[in-house]
């Protein structure tokens, strides 16, 4: 039996992996373009708290992306699927309609037409979820079902590494240089720089190589429209009713519903953390350049790294038990941000800060994906994948838009704020402990 150290390097040397990492980067990157480059943009033209906080209601989108995901499964784009195959056609179709409205958000400005920014806002948001489920089902569709124990843990880990390097590490901190003290570009123009960032992914995704499962069977080309009653029923059962029967049907409803509960409930206090964070950083005094040095460069650097160990880590004492630590590790770390908020714009605990807070969230993001691709099934994982992270991120997107509004309730006490998004973590705890025991009565060990 090989040692562990040795299996480590060699499942990380497997080229699916870099793919896993590479495509994770497309899904990260487009958050930057609803998150903080229109935070700082919208901090910058003197919108309020709960304006801020409000405008991240458009990420909500990510959590109902489950509703259209059968059609990434079923739907076969003219020309782009016999060149690219189901899901990476789907992606490249995404990654043409971001571009188009990264221009488009760049020609409006908050302070006159918050509307209009927050549609073309929503429509990134929208894409950006339709993006990720092509992307978390070619991921998982890169491994045969054999090699799901073995791979899909490290492919899990340089997936959030690769969604981190691009939402902090590239997309971050490239976009905050650009509009920061150094470079000093308007917002407007970071989102027209940021595309030739998109056209470099969409290469990347161009010369990525074909799963190895079987990629889209059932697809439906076209407009996939059936000729008669039977065949639209049939097509109807099969796109939207089958995927969510399927899983239900396999799990069995209490631990279904349990799967679903805990995801819905694991890091709505991180989420509550990450829309404020920005807007934290700003009034405790720090400028746009050091944001972009410690949080994004030198914070998804490490994120890269810790998402690694985070891997090692759960393939050894498996994800729930994982998961539970993670879970603690993760919302204790909050409280570090409540003595920022005592001591002040003090860099050497701005970095002590983001190095435990990037540990632990990358540790826990490790578990939870490998979570959720252990429980998709390989028939409909486009929108069993997309179902349950849907859950996860309804939590993360539409609760914590009113993460500003909660700091302008509390009188701008940042620490209490950090405080109460530390305790938001005990019922997804419990949860799992029940999740636990649901796991071991199915005879499910092996995580």
């Amino acid at each position: 039996m090989q040692p562990r150290a040795v299996h480590f390097v060699k499942s990380l040397s497997d080229r699916r992996m870099a793919v896993a990492f590479l495509i994770g980067i497309s899904s990260g990157f487009p958050w930057v373009l609803h998150g903080s480059v229109l935070t700082l943009w919208m901090q910058a033209e003197g919108l309020s708290r709960s304006a801020i906080g409000y405008i991240g209601v458009v990420a909500t989108i990510y959590s109902i992306n489950w509703i259209w995901a059968p059609l990434v499964d079923q739907f076969r784009i003219p020309l782009l699927h016999r060149m690219f195959g189901q899901y990476r056609s789907w992606i490249l179709l995404c990654q043409a309609l971001l571009i188009l409205l990264m221009w488009l958000i760049s020609s409006a400005n908050p302070a006159d037409s918050l509307l209009l920014v927050g549609l073309y806002a929503l429509g990134i948001s929208s894409i950006s979820a339709t993006q990720d489920v092509a992307i978390d089902a070619y991921r998982v569709k890169l491994f045969a079902r054999s090699e799901m124990d073995e791979k899909i843990p490290y492919a899990s880990a340089l997936a959030g590494a690769g969604w981190q390097t691009g939402f902090t590490f590239l997309g971050g901190t490239l976009a905050l240089l650009l509009g920061g003290e150094t470079f000093g570009f308007s917002w407007p123009e970071v989102y027209r720089l940021l595309t030739l960032f998109m056209l470099a992914l969409m290469l990347i995704v161009v010369l990525s190589p074909p799963p190895c499962a079987d990629d889209g069977p059932r697809a439906q080309t076209g407009a996939a429209q059936p000729g008669s009653a039977a065949r639209q029923y049939r097509w109807l059962r099969e796109t939207l009713i089958d995927p969510f029967g399927e899983f239900f049907q396999r799990c069995g409803l209490q631990l279904a519903v349990g799967i679903l509960l805990f995801l819905f409930s694991f890091r709505l206090g991180e989420a509550m953390l990450g829309r404020m964070s920005l807007v934290f950083y700003v009034e405790l005094g720090f400028s746009n350049d050091e944001i972009a040095l410690y949080r994004n460069f030198l914070g998804g650097g490490m994120t890269i790294v810790f998402s690694l160990i985070g891997a090692f880590i759960n393939t050894r004492f498996g994800i729930v038990r994982g998961m539970l630590v993670g879970g603690i590790a993760m919302a204790a770390s909050n409280l570090l941000y409540a003595v920022m908020a005592e001591v002040g714009p003090a860099p050497w605990l701005f970095v002590v800060t983001l190095l435990v807070d990037n540990f632990t969230a990358a540790f826990a993001t490790v578990c939870a994906v490998s979570f959720i691709s252990y429980f998709a099934s390989r028939t409909y994982t486009g929108t069993q994948f997309a179902l349950m992270t849907s859950i996860s991120n309804f939590g993360r997107t539409t609760l914590a838009a009113g993460s500003g509004a909660i700091v302008d309730g509390l009188g701008g006490n940042w620490a209490l704020f950090f405080v109460l998004t530390t305790l938001m973590v005990i019922p997804a705890l419990l949860i799992l402990v029940w999740l636990s025991k649901l796991l071991q009565s199915h005879r499910i060990n092996s995580i």
